[in-house]
Order: structure tokens, then C-alpha cells, then sequence
């Protein structure tokens, strides 16, 4: 069996780890810094650990991509398998620690305003308080309780908000965390309910478009919202007019339907907006690095025993 591997994130300690697990198969394993870094030898390789859409286009041999990340969507398209059979695994449950903190970290610079306090103090300003909210007996709402999703229900659950709803699609979950669960069928009855909508779904047929100028309407006055799923999922112009008449106090976006977001996007400007560029996720802390590469090595084994693969993506799902 030959292994390929693109991850320029790994450390040294990661690879060592990788080789051994191949050993113990009887694989041959290589680690290459971009596609086009693949030797001839392993053009035809079985197994690709990492960012190899090209390889996965042209390579017949091809039985499984694991991807490193979450989101699959880059995927889902026609013709991006030369063998249609792949088994195709992804890292979600690597991320939900890292992108969660995040969550609670940009929910609290917009509730207690310190992107604007931040401002003042790269002015030379020592400014003056200024009216605040807290998440303490605030109204959440979780679109879509996945790994992400429950992760930051679980940390919320921490500052005692009045209630943690959850919505996905089956309006099931086995986090205790969230006070109650409605499908996604309900969204349009929580959404009045709702201080801060936190938005961690991934991109498919069903989840575009899903906070329409119609759901932001719903949301009451001086709410806020998170999403780091995918930028798809939020009708950007309509969010903007809602954060410029003031019926929204403030929003976060990680991501966005163009990525980088141009340089003449009007989002760059817009009221009371907190833009990250995507940086939620990634493998940039060490905990989801590590848990990454574990994930990876949990189903490289049962992948040499001919189990079935624990992270497997549903193609027609789409996650």
C-alpha cells in the first residue's frame, strides 16, 4: 500500500507518528509539501492524507481521500474522482474546540464592545463606558449542533444564558448542554426568541440562503450573529442593511461567499461588522493538529483491517 500525505501543518513529531502507523500495515508512505511535489512512484498511490484534489482528479488507484478539514463542499462536484468508489473521510470533531472559542471570543468583543473600545486605545483615547450586553440571561440559538455546535453550547453554557436552543436538521442531539431541540422547520418560530444566533453549518442544497433577508427580520432588535460555517449560508447584502439601520447590534462573519472577501466588498465598511478572514478553524492550534492527525491514524487501522471508517462523509448528505 502507498500512502501520500500533504500537510504542510504536520511537525515532525506528527510524521514520525504517521510512519509508524504505516509500518505496522506493511505501507510505504510519502509526505510532500504541495501536488506537484508527488514522485512518479506515488502518482498511483491508495491512500492521500491531505489537500490532493488533483491526484484525487487523475488517479484511478485512488480507494481513499481523507481531507484535513471539515467542509467537504469542494468535493461534492462531478468529476472530482477519477475512481468514483473512493471512500471519502473528512476531520469534523478535530475543530469544535478551536472554532468555539473563537465564538465566544467575537459574541463577547461585540456584546461588551470592546471592538470599539480596541479602536480608541490605537487612537491614544483613554474613552469613557459605554452601554453593554452580557452573555448572562441572553437568548442563544444554535444553528446546526454538530461537532462545532455543541462544542460552543458547552462553553455558552458557562456565562448562564437564559436558554440554549439548538436547530439542525433532525432537531436531535445528544449534548445536554442544549436546553431544548427544534428542526431546522422550526427556525423561523426561535428566531424572535433570539439574542444571538451562533451559525456552524456546512454548505449544501438545503443550508444556502438559510438566513435570508426574511429569518434576519425575524430576529429581534439589538441581536446579534455568529457564522462560521459557510459564508453561503447568510444573505450578505441583506445582513448589511440590517447591521446599517441598527436593527442588528452587531455580527460576526468568518466566512463569505467569495473567500478572500474583494477588496471592494461594501462588508469591509459595513456598521457594527466583525470580519475575520476565515481563521476560526484551520490547524493552527495545536489541540486540532494533534486530533487531526489522530483521527487520520483511528482510520488508517481500521481502513488496513477492512473495517468500516469511523469519519466517513456522506455524498449525499454532503458532509
Amino acid at each position: 500500500m502507498k500512502i501520500i500525505v500533504i500537510n504542510r501543518a504536520l511537525k515532525e513529531e506528527h510524521k514520525d507518528k504517521i510512519r509508524k502507523a504505516a509500518d505496522k500495515i506493511g505501507a510505504d508512505v510519502f509526505f510532500a509539501e504541495e501536488e506537484k511535489n508527488i514522485p512518479l512512484e506515488f502518482a498511483d498511490a491508495e491512500v492521500l492524507y491531505g489537500h490532493g484534489m488533483e491526484n484525487a482528479r487523475t488517479n484511478k488507484n485512488l480507494k481513499w481521500l481523507c481531507v484535513p478539514s471539515a467542509g467537504v463542499d469542494h468535493l461534492m462536484k462531478p468529476g472530482c474522482f477519477a475512481n468514483e468508489d473512493c471512500i471519502l473521510t473528512n476531520s469534523s470533531g478535530a475543530y469544535g474546540v478551536t472554532i468555539a472559542e473563537h465564538m465566544i471570543a467575537v459574541s463577547l468583543m461585540m456584546m461588551r464592545r470592546l471592538t470599539e473600545t480596541y479602536e480608541e486605545t490605537l487612537r491614544g483615547e483613554w474613552g469613557s463606558p459605554r452601554p453593554q450586553k452580557s452573555l448572562k440571561d441572553a437568548r442563544i440559538t444554535v444553528l446546526g449542533t454538530g461537532d462545532i455546535g455543541k462544542e460552543f453550547a458547552k462553553r455558552a453554557k458557562a456565562f448562564e444564558p437564559r436558554s440554549i436552543t439548538g436547530v439542525s436538521r433532525s432537531g436531535i442531539s445528544d449534548e445536554t448542554s442544549f436546553d431544548r431541540m427544534l428542526k431546522i422547520s422550526d427556525l423561523d418560530k426561535i428566531l424572535p426568541e433570539t439574542d444571538l444566533l451562533a451559525m456552524s453549518l456546512p454548505d449544501t442544497p438545503e443550508t444556502r440562503n438559510v438566513l435570508s433577508a426574511e429569518r434576519l427580520a425575524l430576529l429581534p432588535e439589538g441581536s446579534y450573529v455568529v457564522n462560521v460555517g459557510r459564508g453561503s449560508a447568510v444573505d450578505e447584502t441583506a445582513l448589511a442593511v440590517f447591521l446599517e439601520t441598527g436593527h442588528l447590534a452587531g455580527a460576526a462573519l468568518d466566512v463569505f461567499h467569495t473567500e478572500p472577501l474583494p477588496e471592494d466588498s461594501p462588508l469591509w465598511k459595513t456598521k457594527n461588522l466583525l470580519i475575520t478572514p476565515h481563521i476560526a478553524g484551520n490547524l493552527t492550534l495545536d489541540h486540532t493538529l494533534d486530533k487531526n492527525v489522530d483521527m487520520f491514524l483511528e482510520d488508517l487501522e481500521n481502513y488496513a483491517e477492512g473495517l468500516p471508517l469511523k469519519h466517513l462523509v456522506d455524498r449525499n448528505k454532503g458532509y
